[in-house]
């Protein structure tokens, strides 16, 4: 294609599928041959501490995947190693771009990378046009009668499900347009080792999700079977598509696994609307609490070495597969803020590095609802027993004697780092006087 011709740049970004993509969808209706491009952002990926970070290995397997699709239709995917603002520069002066087409992403420090792109783009009369794609309803689209935004979920959801319509869940015919893809050659895909990566070996679940929506009620807190989809991974980069997601949730029954979904985008709203709270406490009082932080237990909790075995159960599948089930987070967060009185902070970094899944305003949200310093939270002498924990949700111990063999033999397994009635009176304590100030 001559490098005269003007085109459209579509950016992928949280949404590496070619079916249902919104921005897409209108890339390829503008006119102009669209140009599909990918940015392993430097930014981004140098603050990552594991060179062989799962996350990495997937989204590059799905990058291969997606430009293979292209290469069929004759196109291509442009991918670029660098920091964002960087291959912009490079890419406005190899080509002559008529506009730039994404969608949106809504964590603080995407909004404000695509603020300056916006200008470096806006400088050169270029327009970039962004679209709703990974949620159902976005911003402002859900708030009170007020217009102020929600910070209780059960009203949230009510408005929810009381604005959807049809054409909320309506999929993009992107494969209509696909012919209007440019044609063009592109340069070979840098690999992981000269972005300084190497391939990790933990498995990647698949997009299946339809067969556990009928029973997910039902089996979505035991840990040892398989209630739940796994599909977060592909919610997260956008492998798989929101409103097909909700479209099947919606025609189901029983709304359980919807309303999971309604959760998501009620702490996306909530990220968006209280940046603060990515570091902060949403209720300034917690702020105030005098953590103990011991770095020795923190290290125990890391790797599932506490002596509570449903909670190093937790942490060793955490760490063995970049997973770990819903149940269980909320008990091992639990554990560490309110027993271990150690900073919520330090349990969602720990997160944020090994979840496949990780998705900042999810794990921010549970983990301050955990803590009980965030919004809708759980009330701070709410604190979860281990014990009763495991009796109800593994009576067989079950998920216990997979990820911890050992509890079996007293001998080898570590004896508890605190006593859980000690911990309690010290975390009831320690919150009364923080919010009594």
């Amino acid at each position: 294609m001559d490098k005269k011709t003007p085109i459209v740049i579509f950016w992928f970004r949280r949404d590496l599928r070619l079916n249902d993509n919104a921005g897409l969808y209108h890339a390829l209706k503008s006119g102009n041959p669209v140009l599909p491009l990918f940015i392993f952002d430097k930014e981004i990926l140098d603050d990552l501490e594991g060179k062989d970070d799962a996350r990495v290995t997937f989204i590059h397997q799905t990058i291969e995947q997606l430009s293979k699709e292209l290469h069929k239709l004759g196109s291509g995917l442009t991918v670029i190693y660098d920091k964002a603002e960087h291959a912009w520069d490079d890419i406005i002066h190899t080509h002559n771009i008529a506009a730039v087409y994404t969608n949106h992403d809504y964590e603080p420090y995407a909004i404000k990378r695509d603020k300056a792109v916006k200008e470096k783009l806006n400088k050169r009369g270029i327009e970039l046009k962004t679209f709703k794609d990974q949620v159902i309803f976005e911003k402002d689209e859900v708030v009170k009668d007020d217009g102020k935004p929600y910070t209780v979920y059960t009203p949230y959801q009510r408005k929810w499900y009381s604005l959807l319509k049809p054409f909320y869940l309506k999929v993009y015919p992107t494969k209509k347009y696909l012919k209007n893809l440019a044609k063009i050659e592109v340069p070979p895909i840098p690999s992981l080792k000269q972005m300084g990566f190497k391939k990790s070996s933990i498995p990647f679940p698949d997009q299946e999700y339809k067969d556990v929506i009928a029973e997910y009620k039902e089996k979505r807190d035991f840990p040892a079977v398989k209630g739940t989809s796994r599909i977060s991974l592909h919610l997260r980069f956008g492998t798989v598509s929101i409103r097909e997601l909700a479209q099947t949730a919606y025609a189901s029954p029983d709304k359980t696994w919807l309303n999971e979904l309604i959760w998501r985008e009620f702490y996306m709203m909530i990220l968006y609307h209280f940046p603060h709270t990515m570091d902060h406490a949403f209720r300034p009082e917690y702020d105030r609490i005098k953590w103990v932080n011991d770095e020795a237990q923190f290290t125990a909790w890391c790797n599932g070495q506490t002596g509570y075995p449903i909670v190093d159960a937790g942490m060793r599948e955490l760490n063995a597969t970049g997973f770990m089930h819903n149940r269980v987070r909320m008990i091992v967060a639990s554990f560490l803020s309110k027993h271990l009185l150690i900073d919520w902070r330090w349990g969602e970094h720990y997160f944020a590095r090994k979840l496949l899944d990780y998705e900042m305003a999810s794990n921010v949200g549970g983990w301050q609802w955990a803590a009980g310093s965030g919004t809708d939270a759980a009330p701070y002498f709410r604190i979860f027993s281990p014990d009763a924990q495991t009796k109800k949700f593994d009576p067989q111990l079950q998920y216990i004697k997979k990820w911890v063999p050992e509890y079996a033999d007293f001998s080898k397994y570590p004896k508890p780092i605190i006593d859980h009635a000690f911990a309690r009176e010290r975390c009831l304590k320690a919150f009364k006087e923080a919010l009594a100030k």
